[in-house]
């Protein structure tokens, strides 16, 4: 039950916190960040990720222009080209023929295709589910990373967001349009559940992950 003065971003925080906290906390993640997992591992989890966030990216130029939406797409959080630059220099200019959709990557993507299109309230949770995250978390996994793979800037321009100088002020006035949406409940509870069926699905390509490459999740 939210409150009647609750901000739509504090709404959306506090409401998708377990589905959040529980994604961050997947076997196949906790194991990379504790270094567990070699560079395949990894190289692996960005090729999936390629995939999902390339069909969020057609999402976003197609909204580009519409009044409400719109404002929320910029060219300063687009990860197609660092991921493809991060792929490249990990596995070889061939790394395109050698990617396979994990079958929860597919349904993640299916997902995003099916709504991101023609829903305004789709589209911000999907992208609010991952850009934030991108902005947040992400730069702790960045360091995270290079530490354990030996990387500088190659391999992890995923992370890098160099056209935002400033992550805090840029993600105060992410949740400021959010706040400014004059969206009714009924389009606001569908954002709130988006968000968590996007936290579900990123979950359950780290699991497809884990099991595809038979890494031993539990630390053992």
């Amino acid at each position: 039950m939210t409150r009647s003065d609750e901000s739509l971003s504090a709404r959306l925080k506090s409401v998708t916190w377990d589905e959040h906290d529980r994604t961050n906390s997947a076997p196949f993640i906790v194991a990379l960040m504790d270094g567990r997992l070699d560079r395949d591992a990894y190289a692996a989890l960005l090729g999936q990720s390629y995939l999902f966030y390339r069909e969020l990216e057609r999402a976003g130029d197609a909204w580009r222009s519409d009044p409400v939406v719109g404002p929320f797409v910029s060219d300063a959080l687009v990860r197609g080209p660092a991921l493809e630059a991060d792929l490249a220099w990990l596995r070889g200019d061939g790394w395109r023929d050698e990617l396979v959709p994990l079958p929860a990557t597919q349904r993640y993507t299916d997902r995003i295709r099916a709504v991101c299109f023609d829903s305004p309230s789709a589209f911000v949770a999907h992208h609010y589910t991952r850009y934030l995250g991108d902005l947040s978390g992400g730069q702790i996994v960045r360091s995270k990373l290079r530490n354990i793979y030996g990387l500088t800037s190659d391999g992890v321009r995923f992370y890098l967001f160099d056209q935002v100088p400033k992550p805090k002020v840029f993600k105060d006035g992410y949740r400021g349009l959010l706040d400014e949406l004059r969206w009714d409940e009924p389009e606001r509870a569908d954002l709130v559940a988006e968000v968590n069926l996007a936290f579900r699905l990123n979950r359950a390509v780290f699991d497809d992950l884990g099991d595809a490459l038979e890494v031993d999740l539990a630390g053992s």
